[in-house]
């Protein structure tokens, strides 16, 4: 018997764990991942192995100890993006408990790379006068390399105080007698209490888990949005004091914001649900920066379930896929004049593209609100640069962020069965590796003062 089981090893997993281990309790806890430990998580794309997606039984690009913290390991602490965790437990709580998931970080290594500020008073209020804003965040940038290093010493850490279980899928969840039972093919774990962390890769499985409960998602996100590429000075008067910025617009018809700015990185494929995508890799992920720099401009949409939401997306890219990873790309100039770009024109473009597309009209390939987003964002951008964005720009076809449903908890993620909890991206709430972590501490240190353990 458990005291405490957590169902997903990934970044609020991982804090929640630790946080309660700090404690110094005698409590027993389980940690069980349907992935695999850290050093096998080899993507079969990453290695070269494979071109194109193939749904692998477990995605080790998503699955496995560290969940998406494996990727490039960018830490925004701010309560303007990546969830709405301050709705749940107000804002200057959120900010204390980043504090400490960042100052924990550092404790693992990440000290060796710089904490910045996106802030910039002036530019924020020149971007209110010409109808947007500015979201603002402190962030520390890990890198893919130094993020791997550092969820490995969590989990050397961890491996001795907790038991861990991996390639362990959860079947099941039951209770009887006050006491929780999950079931796997191969055992059946106790547990007085359990925290469902299964990220966003949890899916069909983890709702599975809630249905026993009479526990009901009630709406789903996802953000589509058009992959940028620029001339490398192209922002620079916004990139002065910072390494990123993000941008919001919004009006009566969408609300749409610049994400994950890549001043010298690429533009590369991105796999997810069997789809291929355009996503942008930072410099700091590569041998070979660019003289460019990427972002999406991304719309977010609500749907009632988590399939309808794919469903929705998939329909968009598996038609520009068209079954074999194909992404489309487009010059900025012939967007505007909604004519076709010719791989001739691609060859020539004074900026070259990082990616390698078909050059297509994205008016032929994507729902027009994602091109009026981009139009709308551009002006704003223009605006602020005080000159023409370059007409050679490039335009990628398209790029997704996908939410896990929002499921109704306490303010302390407890869901209407006692004793079951939901932290973390599956729960809907949060949307970032930062987030996520603090909602783990959150949890933990709500627990300890009740005096559960």
């Amino acid at each position: 018997m458990y005291d405490f089981t957590i169902v997903g090893a990934g970044v609020s997993g991982i804090f929640l764990a630790y946080t309660l281990l700090q404690a110094e309790t005698k409590s027993k806890i389980l940690m069980i991942e349907k992935g695999r430990k850290f050093i096998d998580r080899i993507c079969p794309i990453e290695q070269g192995f494979r071109k194109i997606c193939v749904n692998c039984e477990i995605c080790n690009k998503l699955q496995g100890f560290g969940g998406m913290g494996r990727s490039e390991g960018k830490f925004n602490y701010t309560n303007d993006f990546g969830g709405h965790l301050d709705e749940l437990i107000g804002s200057e709580k959120v900010m204390d408990l980043m504090e400490y998931v960042d100052k924990t970080l550092c404790l693992f290594g990440a000290d060796k790379v710089k904490l910045y500020s996106t802030e910039n008073e002036a530019l924020s209020r020149m971007a209110t006068e010409n109808n947007c804003s500015i979201l603002t965040a402190k962030v520390r940038h890990l890198g893919t390399s130094l993020s791997c290093e550092i969820i490995n010493n969590m989990y050397r850490y961890l491996e001795n105080k907790v038991d861990i279980k991996f390639e362990t899928d959860i079947t099941s969840l039951e209770k009887t007698n006050h006491v929780f039972a999950l079931y796997s093919n191969e055992k059946v774990y106790k547990s007085k209490l359990v925290v469902l962390a299964t990220g966003i890769s949890g899916g069909e499985e983890f709702l599975s888990y809630c249905k026993p409960f009479h526990i009901e998602p009630y709406r789903c996100r996802l953000d589509l949005g058009i992959r940028v590429e620029m001339k490398g000075d192209q922002l620079n008067n916004l990139l002065k004091n910072s390494f990123e910025t993000k941008l919001h617009y919004e009006d009566n018809e969408f609300s749409a914001t610049t994400y994950c700015m890549n001043p010298k990185g690429n533009v590369i494929k991105k796999y997810q649900e069997g789809l291929v995508m355009a996503d942008g890799q930072n410099y700091l992920e590569t041998n070979n920066p660019s003289g460019n720099i990427n972002f999406s401009i991304f719309v977010p949409r609500y749907f009632s379930s988590s399939e309808e939401a794919k469903k929705y997306a998939r329909s968009i890219i598996s038609s520009i896929n068209k079954d074999k990873g194909r992404i489309v790309v487009q010059r900025f100039e012939d967007l505007v004049k909604n004519r076709p770009t010719t791989k001739d024109q691609l060859n020539k473009n004074s900026i070259q593209a990082t990616l390698e597309g078909d050059g297509g009209n994205l008016y032929d390939e994507v729902p027009f609100v994602y091109i009026n987003a981009l139009l709308k964002i551009f002006e704003s951008i223009e605006k602020l640069i005080k000159t023409e964005i370059h007409r050679d720009t490039l335009l990628y076809g398209i790029d997704a962020k996908y939410y896990e449903p929002e499921i109704q908890t306490s303010k302390h993620f407890e869901t209407k069965e006692k004793g079951l909890y939901v932290i973390g991206d599956c729960s809907g709430v949060t949307s970032s590796l930062s987030q996520a972590a603090a909602s783990g501490v959150y949890l933990a240190r709500h627990l300890l003062d009740k005096s559960y353990f």
